[in-house]
Formats: C-alpha cells, structure tokens, sequence
C-alpha cells in the first residue's frame, strides 16, 4: 500500500485506527480452543467484525511464532485474509546485519519465497543503516522504526542525551530520515509519551506514526491527536486488548465491533476538527 492509498482509506473510513492482533490462547474465548485453528477462527471474526470501522491490521509475530508451526500457520491463514485495503504490518521488531535483514525482509514482504506479503514491518534500528535499508528494496513497503516506546525501560537509552543535549531518539530520527523518506518509513511512537509527540513532529513533520498505547495501557486520544496529527493526518493508532478482548463470550467478536466502533467516532471527530474529512 502506497502513502497515497493510505491516506485515501482514512478519508474514506474516516478512521485511523490499527487493530492489534496480539491473539493469547489463554485469553480468547474458551469456546474457540475445539476448533482445529482457534488463533485463526478468533482471528477471522474480529477481521470481519472490524475491517469497515479500521485502516490496518498489526500482528504481533511473538504472539504466532511461540506456538512454534502451527503458530506460523495460523499467521499465514491470517495474512491471507487481512482486507487489501487495509494496511498491514508484521509487528517483528526485526532488526540485525544487513545480509540477515534481508532475509527478514524475504520472509515477510516476498509471497514467493515466503508466502507472506505484509506492507510493513516493524524495526528496531539499534545496529544501524544496514538493519535497516534491506527492507527500502521492496516496493511498496515499509519500515516502522522504533522511535520513542512507551515501555518501562524505554528511558534507559532513548532519552539519552550527546553533548549538544540531543536526545538518542531524535538522533534515531535523522539518521533514519536520511535513508528513508515519507513514502517508505514510519515510526514508533508511544500514545503515553503526549507532548513528546511536538519533538517527534520537529524532526519528522510529514511521516506517519504508529502510535500504541491508546486504551489499556493509558494514552490519551485527543493528546495524541492534538501532539501529533498532521496534515495528512500523520497517524495510525494501535488498539488491541480494549479491542479484541472485550468479552470472552460468543459475542467477542459484536463487543469488539463496539468497541472499535467507539474509537472509530472519536477518530472522525478528530479528522473533521482538523479539516482532513
């Protein structure tokens, strides 16, 4: 999916919203672990509860490859029925020597060697420009850098300073800035992280942003949209557990519908108070 094309499904959707399919056996509805898939019949349902109220569709590879093959095949049968107008992201948090990312990038962007064919992947960059540019060869794709997380632990070398008093996480920015462009990269942001999001936007005023943290683990909506909208609305808000754990019943998948539903209407209230539909 092109920058383009991702911006005409917001207008049209009046929606930014990314639905995290972090899918927990020991989380689904109990009823589902009969069948013969449970991760792909969960996953299925919220597909089809959601698709018209989100623009992009984000699972988490931990949450697949722990089951070992048959984890891989039910993220496979996932991929395969994510909607083409829907942006999708391999939340793998890949990152190694450029020989090794490359392979990464096979496995998740080349349907003909893998049998996967995501739009992006997510990256952590700390080994720098070779962990990273492999993934620029493929058209069309992207790479969502880690940037500034919302974790426990994220102060540790995020919020280091050099001795100009730049914080690593803006180093991050320009250095990657200088590899990508707006067409191919993304990044990371926490929705905890509220104004830290204007020194996001002084080094990258154009990109879009992959913000988690909205919902269970606190952020605010209209912090996030008032920090670090732009324009073109600049934004693809993460939600997962509020989502898709809103009811362990046989109506997980109509609550969950609800619920994406409820961040969906704030979404349109945010997108028609900046003007952008």
């Amino acid at each position: 999916m092109t920058r383009s094309e991702l911006i005409a499904q917001i207008k049209q959707k009046k929606s930014f919203l990314c639905v995290g399919l972090d899918t927990d056996l020991t989380k689904i509805p109990e009823h589902l672990l009969d069948e013969e898939d449970p991760i792909f019949t969960f996953n299925k349902a919220i597909i089809e509860a959601t698709s018209d109220l989100c623009v992009a569709y984000k699972p988490n590879i931990a949450f697949y490859e722990c089951y070992g093959l048959k984890g891989w095949e039910s993220l496979q049968r996932t991929a395969t029925i994510l909607p083409k107008d829907c942006f999708s992201i391999a939340d793998a948090k890949r990152g190694d020597i450029g020989n090794t990312s490359k392979m990464y990038a096979k496995a998740f962007f080349d349907p003909q060697v893998s049998g996967f064919d995501f739009d992006s992947i997510t990256i952590a960059p700390y080994m720098g420009k070779d962990s990273v540019t492999p993934f620029f060869e493929f058209k069309d794709k992207w790479a969502i850098v880690l940037a500034l997380t919302s974790n426990e632990g994220s102060a540790d070398f995020q919020n280091i300073e050099n001795a100009e008093g730049v914080q690593l996480f803006e180093q991050v920015l320009e250095k990657v800035n200088s590899w990508g462009s707006i067409e191919n990269t993304m990044y990371v942001v926490g929705a905890t992280r509220g104004e830290a999001f204007l020194k996001i936007r002084e080094h990258a005023p154009d990109h879009f942003l992959l913000v988690p943290g909205v919902g269970a683990q606190g952020g605010s909506l209209s912090d996030v949209c008032q920090y670090g909208m732009n324009k073109d609305c600049g934004l693809l808000v993460n939600s997962t557990r509020n989502i898709i754990y809103a009811s362990k019943g046989t109506d997980f998948a109509e609550q969950a519908r609800i619920e994406a539903q409820k961040l969906q209407k704030e979404m349109q209230i945010e997108l028609e108070k900046a003007g952008i539909c």
